[in-house]
């Protein structure tokens, strides 16, 4: 019995630092890029494990019901990142920036509500083919992966070179964690991912490295802030970008569920209701993130690597894991201790953890015959999706502020591409 309790709550453990390693690097990359202050950026950063915690356990309890980690979504930082420069360029007030993507935020998780709710998102299942699947988490995958590298170099904006201590600590622990993963016996395997990253903190440590430290509250609880940026607002080009999302939002609720559903095959549950779930509870988290004046979240595809690699796949010590990240989130003290994760370890552990959802990613791909049809799709798809995440920011600063948000995210162009050639391009 104790030994059962001890691995519970190792997995436990596991789950709750995977999510927060998750959830740690966006908070920091918009307060910068918006220019909040240190004590701005922690408050976002408390908001963010709040909220990320809450809808992990609603997705988990009452949404698709899988251990599947909700963080912020990629696609919602690279619309806040390309809005902060607009912004920033034209000389306008960043705020009310801040209060449009909170507006944004609640007509996407409006119209997930509408889609899950009314069992609208059935009749779009068909879109999303195992081709369309696969795509858009080999795109994702591959985009994040230069988030993440980014991290693990320690490249800064205004960085004069790179830091070769924190460097070698990172490839330790991204080798350290893959090793373990696929040479490890028994517990070791099962707890890869958190002895990788704890290893790696302590490196840090013993190289004289330093994290940042944030700001310090005098109170022992502090509840977070509702409306941190103001009162949503709403414009056309923010309306017509939340739509367009849409795709993208229930792409990838699509593709994390299939996903795990590969990594845990034992579980034996109709596919249509569980999506249906998982988009109802993502148009929650999605009002949940607007009124707590955070990115967007929701459900992560990486999540299978996670498992994958870790073995880990009960629900019980998920749901554990995400109350405690949003108990914790109302200690400042605890918020500011975990702050201390030195962002290139975190980084190193979930790029590892991609490696993963690559090669699910291709088994998504190659459930069909890959002929000439299908691979010229995928072809002309990563080919464009990818390339227009290589251009610079400047490159549509002509267009108009929606056309600049879709040109910019090759995801979004990449996830179009591929289902409109699926469906217009018959066998």
């Amino acid at each position: 019995m104790k030994k059962q309790i001890f691995y519970s709550s190792l997995s436990t453990s596991q789950w709750f630092i995977f999510l927060l390693a998750s959830s740690i690097a966006f908070p920091i990359v918009i307060g910068n890029v918006f220019h909040l202050s240190i004590d701005e950026i922690s408050e976002l950063m408390q908001r963010t494990f709040f909220v990320v915690g809450i809808s992990s356990f609603i997705q988990g309890w009452i949404g698709h019901r899988y251990p599947i980690a909700d963080g912020p979504a990629g696609s919602w930082v690279s619309v806040f990142v390309i809005l902060a420069g607009l912004t920033i360029q034209q000389g306008q007030d960043t705020r009310e920036t801040l209060q449009l993507l909170e507006g944004g935020l609640i007509v996407a998780g409006t119209l997930l509500l509408i889609l899950g709710l009314t069992g609208l998102v059935n009749k779009l299942l068909f879109l999303f083919t195992p081709l369309v699947t696969g795509s858009f988490l080999l795109m994702l995958a591959l985009q994040l992966s230069g988030v993440f590298l980014e991290g693990m170099l320690g490249i800064k904006e205004g960085a004069a070179s790179l830091d070769y201590g924190v460097v070698a600590v990172s490839f330790i622990v991204f080798i350290l964690v893959i090793l373990l993963s696929i040479k490890g016996k028994g517990w070791i395997k099962s707890y890869a991912v958190l002895i990788g990253i704890l290893s790696g903190w302590l490196l840090y440590f013993l190289l004289g490295k330093k994290a940042p430290v944030l700001s310090h509250s005098d109170s022992f609880v502090k509840l977070p802030e509702v409306f941190a940026w103001g009162p949503p607002q709403l414009n056309v080009g923010m309306t017509m970008t939340a739509i367009l999302f849409l795709f993208l939002l229930v792409s990838n609720t699509v593709a994390a569920v299939t996903a795990v559903r590969q990594a845990v095959p034992e579980a034996d549950r109709e596919e249509k209701q569980t999506i249906n779930r998982g988009i109802t509870g993502g148009g929650i988290s999605h009002f949940i993130a607007a009124i707590f004046s955070t990115v967007g979240i929701v459900p992560l595809p990486v999540s299978a690597g996670f498992i994958q690699l870790t073995g880990q796949k009960r629900i019980k010590p998920f749901l554990i894991a995400s109350l405690a990240l949003s108990a914790i989130a109302l200690i400042p003290a605890i918020v500011n201790f975990l702050a201390l994760l030195p962002g290139s370890v975190a980084s190193a552990a979930l790029l590892a953890s991609f490696v993963q959802m690559i090669g699910i990613s291709f088994q998504s791909i190659m459930k069909e015959e890959l002929d000439q049809r299908r691979l010229t799709i995928l072809g002309i798809t990563l080919l464009i999706g990818l390339g227009l995440m290589f251009l610079p920011g400047s490159t549509f600063e002509g267009l108009p502020s929606i056309a600049q948000y879709i040109c910019s995210n090759g995801l979004l162009v990449g996830t179009m591409i591929v289902i409109l050639l699926e469906q217009l391009w018959k066998k």
